[in-house]
């Protein structure tokens, strides 16, 4: 096994790969910018080194980047989520550096991270695509108004190098068509160093399903089930289910049979996952491929029991895979929400400020994935992500439950959070039925909405305390 590698991001995943390094003897080494320089994955691990530059360009800096590597002396690379874990031009530079990229290789990266190249190949594998187009760069304005004429509106707007819900609109009509095209190509370049741009038919209220793929190096290949990333705000997920609580097994085994077909299409290695949209006909269509961990990664774990980045480690290293699609058996059902410091009441206005309160949530089957703690200070510059809760129970019922049990425990203080909006879909009739798509949250968001900050309501009850108790001792 290695005895050190680079994990090249931050924050929360930085401190999952630190523990999965932990439980296998490995050294970690962690790079950090000066705003992070308190983060809990820089206390965590073993080594770590300051980036020079601004907070946010410095996670996309190659050179910096493998100029540490050489110089702690790492044998392997771990890009995480984000930033460049989906960056062929980094992967093959890692490669050709002499190190051992922890992924698919660069060439796996090009094809299947690249949306649009993607749905090419998945076109000649007979694999069933949304109609689309290549990037529209190099189309003019007429030329781009005509081809979504051609497709016909609402047509989404989408960045080649995308992920994590950046860089994509939807558009309604030609009003918004090139102030869409031109914001997706401002956002996908700042987050992704490709600005490429490409536009599809826009599938009105589908479900959102993603099947988990391991791979080894010698073309064993398999899949872990669904995930149903159904609950999202603006391309945004905020709930992630496994399995999914709308898919009955035979669907199951169709999607699963053609997500290993995809990977095995491109000779895929590693952890990745194959999404579709699922329209309400029950029919599927291949939307992408995402080559490398996902966040949710975790209610998969959950109900397999397969440390997925432990396994990203051992199929690296050489491994071969050991199981076959028959050993996989899941137990119950998962479901993680996404605490985020952002504020429910205004928009969902990202909160940067200091922790004064944690109290992560405990108890049977209930997991956090985090990266603050009581006195860490927030930046401002990167995802809002805080805190992942993650929740098992042997049935969908029992899992939202303990959910909002979990969530009702779990405590953060000092900056917003989402965790009472969270607590409200746990208690939504639609959410708890398990059939939704993923226009549940435009279509609900207001009632969904906090009336009252939590804050607010602890005042509230304090102050009822106070009376109470006077008028008690009055009346003695």
């Amino acid at each position: 096994m290695f005895k050190k590698i680079l994990i090249a991001n931050r924050g929360e995943i930085a401190v999952r790969v630190i523990r999965a390094c932990k439980d296998l003897g490995i050294k970690s080494v962690v790079i950090y910018s000066e705003a992070d320089k308190e983060s809990l994955h820089v206390k965590m691990a073993d080594y770590a080194y300051e980036l020079e530059g601004d907070p946010i360009g410095v996670y996309l800096d190659k050179q910096q980047i493998l100029k540490i590597a050489k110089l702690s002396e790492v044998e392997a690379i771990h890009p995480g989520y984000g930033f460049l874990s989906e960056n062929a031009d980094f992967a093959r530079q890692v490669q050709e550096s002499g190190l051992v990229w922890i992924g698919p290789s660069a060439e796996i990266i090009e094809k299947m991270g690249d949306k649009n190249t993607a749905r090419a190949l998945m076109k000649q594998s007979g694999i069933p695509i949304v109609e689309g187009t290549d990037p529209l760069n190099d189309k003019t304005p007429e030329e781009i108004f005509k081809i979504a004429s051609k497709i016909g509106y609402p047509v989404i707007l989408k960045a080649s190098a995308g992920g994590g819900g950046r860089g994509i609109r939807v558009i309604d009509d030609e009003l918004s068509l090139l102030e869409g095209f031109e914001a997706c190509k401002r956002e996908s370049k700042a987050f992704f160093g490709n600005d490429d741009v490409f536009m599809e038919k826009y599938v009105s209220s589908p479900r959102h399903i993603e099947f988990q793929i391991v791979a080894d190096l010698y073309g064993n290949v398999i899949h872990l089930g669904e995930r149903d990333c159904s609950i999202q705000r603006r391309h945004q997920k905020l709930i992630e289910i496994a399995p999914s609580p709308s898919i009955d097994e035979g669907l199951r085994r169709r999607m699963g049979a053609v997500a290993v077909a995809a990977a095995k299409a491109v000779g895929y290695t590693n952890i990745g996952t194959v999404e579709f949209l699922l329209d309400e006909r029950n029919q599927f269509y291949f939307m992408e491929m995402n080559t490398r961990i996902q966040v949710e990664h975790g209610v998969t774990e959950e109900i397999t029991g397969i440390d997925l980045v432990v396994r990203q480690l051992r199929i690296a290293y050489g491994e071969i895979l050991e199981l076959q699609q028959q050993d996989i058996q899941f137990q119950g059902y998962a479901i993680e929400a996404r605490i985020n410091a952002e504020d429910a009441r205004a928009e969902f206005a990202p909160s940067s400020g200091k922790i004064e309160v944690y109290y992560p949530a405990l108890g049977p089957s209930v997991r956090v994935d985090s990266c603050i703690y009581k006195g860490y200070e927030i930046p401002p510059f990167y995802d809002s992500m805080v805190a992942k809760l993650i929740v098992r129970a042997t049935s969908y019922d029992l899992a939202i439950n303990k959910l909002s049990r979990a969530l009702s425990e779990f405590t953060i203080k000092g900056v917003k959070t989402t965790i009472p909006f969270l607590k409200n879909i746990c208690q939504d009739s639609v959410f708890r039925r398990g059939i939704f798509s993923t226009s549940y949250l435009a279509s609900r968001l207001q009632d969904l909405i906090p009336q009252e900050e939590e804050d607010e309501l602890d005042e509230i009850s304090a102050i009822a305390a106070v009376i109470a108790w006077k008028n008690q001792e009055r009346d003695k």
